[in-house]
């Protein structure tokens, strides 16, 4: 049964992690309202669905009115980041602080830039890209907010997610449609670099449990994961769980840089191809320590995410 007097609201409820966010709290009995731009989600029997702007702090204070925790799983396309985003931290933050709730932020590792060795917490932040500048903005601005005492927040990080409904990933649709087509996948930069990748339905459970621990507050945390293989291996085993002979290929540098002449998109992705042309490994044993861990591992993942792919796209075998 529902617990109602514990509401957690997620904002970005119909992305895949703001969605795996809201279907981890339903099944661990949180009363839930999910809350997006267009009011229309596929969200699981019993969750409050409402339409709202987490721009806005009008909106996201009504949003957040009675909850005890709120988790921001806002995004928007890469080009619009630099503009967009602080504002949703703003208004988000604003919410929050309005109804006395905590403020989980669902956060990427894009800040600590090209980094050496494992990834750890207590790195400084040094990106020299525009999106790690944002990304640093942001969770600067929501510890300050934190120690300000204006609202109790934790972060979780983690690093490329796969998974329902993470068509826009770099491990989404792109990779899994055309490998249930028996075609081959292309992948950015080097496949033989160690990459950390995590499966949406464990980042969800590790910031839902960010949300129940009062020990998690004015701290970063990095969410546990499956193992750290390489693309390749990672997209080799794929590939057997699909059924299909492997077939895959990296992208280049100089090609994307390339084809970023005629795609907006792809000069996004440019500034980011550093993490998969060097081993890019997150340490998540500070989160083990305090909270434990338990993840699934990659094939029993990659096993429910072709499944969900199978169902949205059919194969042309």
């Amino acid at each position: 049964m529902n617990d109602s007097s514990n509401l957690q609201v997620v904002f970005g409820a119909s992305g895949s992690l703001g969605n795996a966010v809201v279907r981890e709290l339903v099944g661990r009995g949180k009363r839930v309202r999910a809350v997006n731009r267009n009011g229309r989600a596929d969200l699981p029997a019993g969750v409050e669905l409402v339409k709202g702007d987490a721009t806005d702090p009008e909106s996201t204070r009504a949003a957040c009115e009675g909850a005890a925790v709120v988790y921001n799983c806002t995004n928007v396309p890469y080009s619009q980041w630099e503009e967009k985003m602080p504002a949703l931290m703003a208004g988000t933050i604003e919410g929050a602080a309005s109804a006395g709730a905590k403020l989980v932020y669902c956060d990427n590792l894009y800040m600590y830039g090209q980094v050496s060795g494992p990834i750890t917490e207590d790195m400084p932040y040094r990106a020299t890209t525009r999106k790690g500048r944002t990304r640093a903005l942001i969770a600067e601005t929501l510890m300050q907010a934190h120690e300000s005492g204006k609202v109790q927040a934790a972060i979780g990080r983690a690093s490329d997610a796969y998974g329902p409904l993470g068509v826009y990933s770099f491990m989404g649709e792109r990779v899994f449609e055309p490998m249930l087509a028996g075609k081959t996948v292309s992948m950015v930069g080097n496949l033989d670099m160690p990459h950390t990748y995590i499966f949406n339905e464990d980042y969800a459970s590790g910031l839902a449990t960010l949300g129940e621990r009062d020990e998690a507050l004015g701290e970063i945390w990095n969410v546990p994961s499956a193992e750290t293989l390489t693309t390749r291996e990672l997209l080799t085993m794929a590939f057997e769980v699909a059924g299909e002979e492997a077939r895959m290929r990296g992208t280049p540098s100089w090609l994307i840089t390339g084809l970023g002449i005629f795609s907006p998109e792809l000069r996004e992705v440019k500034e980011m191809l550093y993490e998969f042309e060097e081993p890019f490994v997150v340490d998540h044993s500070k989160y083990k320590k305090a909270f434990g861990s338990q993840v699934t591992p990659h094939r029993e993942a990659l096993q429910k995410t072709l499944d969900w792919y199978r169902k949205r796209v059919p194969s042309s075998t």
